[in-house]
């Protein structure tokens, strides 16, 4: 649990000098199910195994063992990603979470709009990252 507690310390305090240019913080948990909120009066409060986390629209209370990662991101598209990592017009291989190869596609672009909804790793030559598509 103090790990946990570590971890999103860090990542919080690691993003805030950059966070002004974020409009949403995106959680993800083990299961590679996603919660949007918007930062605007965006609180983060720790209350035993949880985390409460609170705006504008309300607030919500997260399982801190159940949660895999926590971004901010640009937009509340269908797709999250770490931006800029993957090349938009090069070829990209999908693969389940499990290891099994779905496809490979001309850009991620591509890929995304044939995908259904789920969690899919994608590679791109050397770089491999999760995705997410809602």
């Amino acid at each position: 649990m103090r790990r946990v507690l570590i971890a999103l310390a860090m990542a919080v305090c690691g993003v805030m000098a950059h966070a002004d240019t974020y409009n949403y913080l995106v959680f993800t948990n083990t299961s590679g199910a996603m919660t949007t909120f918007g930062v605007n009066n965006l609180t983060l409060t720790v209350s035993g195994s949880n985390l409460q986390v609170s705006n504008n629209d309300g607030t919500v209370n997260l399982v801190l063992t159940e949660l895999a990662s926590m971004q901010f991101s640009t937009s509340a598209d269908t797709i999250t990603a770490i931006e800029n990592v993957l090349e938009g017009d090069k070829t990209v291989r999908v693969f389940s979470l499990s290891g099994v190869l779905l496809g490979e596609y001309n850009s991620l672009l591509d890929a995304v709009q044939q995908l259904g909804a789920g969690a899919y790793v994608i590679t791109n030559g050397s770089v491999t990252q999760k995705i997410v598509v809602k």
